[in-house]
């Protein structure tokens, strides 16, 4: 459904350059929940923002690709690029973006702010119709139909969200992006959220993105997902995969924080902080805070390597178990 081969992606900042996206490389399957997690200031919402074509000054597009991959108007398939993403706006792709009071029209009622999304798809139909169709859609995720005439900030932040949820989807899109859906809302809320998105992707049998630093919530949501840190994807594989054997230093030590029931010892975090991405430093990125880096991790960038069904991890230490399952397959 989406690709992205080989993309890099910078912030202008008045002639010098902050690269927030460094070499991405995956792609996002037909109906899969994928997730992307790691600190903040990695680079996630920056990919979000190049998958959903977003690109606007100071960001750019430095090099690589991004196609998307759908059906058009007559069934026969149709490739959007970067550059032209944007046209599938709302049909194809959709964007549910970080914050909903920040990004909703304060001044203007749910409803309007519905009919000013979709009425273009829906020119032959009359207001009174598409109201009722959105109300409809409203009572199938468990929203009471009186939310479009009450203006955003009459709502509480989960109600909130979940109508941002709700416009994201109401026109079946095959995509739908997800930054950081619950950030700031309490954890039976969070709970709530995730059950909604995973209802809407079961339902639509869609594709879903989900950005989150929340490991918690990738463990309950994603079929597979990808680990960012400093602006690099350092693993990729499926979902339990990484929390039963994760690869990677970094990996290893972001599950290793996190709770479990019945273990009451003492979690810690991740010592250091992570490189510049103005001058990021030679060889692995995580090398300055890995526990076991060598000579070789601060002097040479370590490759992908497969590690597993699927499963793929950047880390010189890998490298021979990489090349033991290589010979083990013949």
């Amino acid at each position: 459904m989406l690709r992205l081969h080989n993309v890099s992606a910078r912030y202008n900042m008045l002639g010098s350059y902050v690269n927030a996206v460094d070499r991405v490389d995956f792609e996002v399957r037909k109906s899969e929940i994928f997730g992307i997690a790691g600190e903040s200031g990695c680079g996630k919402s920056t990919l979000l923002k190049v998958m959903y074509d977003l690109i606007q000054y100071p960001l750019e597009i430095s090099e690589g690709s991004v196609e998307i991959h759908a059906a058009g108007k007559d069934g026969k398939p149709v490739v959007y690029r970067h550059g032209d993403i944007h046209r599938s706006w709302w049909k194809v792709i959709s964007y549910v973006p970080q914050g909903a009071m920040h990004v909703m029209n304060p001044v203007a009622r749910v409803k309007s702010q519905f009919f000013d999304a979709i009425s273009k798809y829906h020119e032959k139909k009359s207001a009174k119709q598409l109201e009722a169709e959105i109300a409809g859609y409203l009572r199938e995720l468990e929203l009471p139909p009186e939310v479009l005439q009450a203006f955003p900030h009459q709502l509480s932040g989960g109600m909130r969200q979940r109508v941002l949820i709700a416009l994201a989807t109401f026109l079946h899109p095959d995509i739908v992006l997800a930054d950081e859906p619950t950030t700031a809302l309490d954890v039976v809320v969070q709970r709530g959220i995730l059950t909604m998105l995973a209802k809407v992707q079961k339902k639509m049998k869609n594709s879903m993105v989900i950005v989150s630093h929340d490991m918690g919530v990738h463990y309950q949501i994603t079929h597979r997902m990808g680990i960012m840190y400093a602006g690099q994807m350092i693993e990729i594989g499926p979902t339990e995969q990484i929390f039963e054997s994760p690869q990677h230093p970094y990996t290893k030590m972001l599950i290793g924080a996190l709770p479990k029931v019945g273990d009451n010892s003492q979690k810690e975090g991740i010592p250091g902080t992570p490189p510049s991405l103005k001058n990021p430093p030679p060889g692995c990125r995580f090398a300055a805070r890995c526990p076991v880096a060598t000579d070789l991790c601060r002097a040479v960038e370590p490759a992908r390597v497969a590690v597993g069904h699927e499963h793929m991890a950047s880390c010189h230490l890998l490298e021979p178990i990489a090349a033991e399952r290589r010979a083990h397959h013949g």
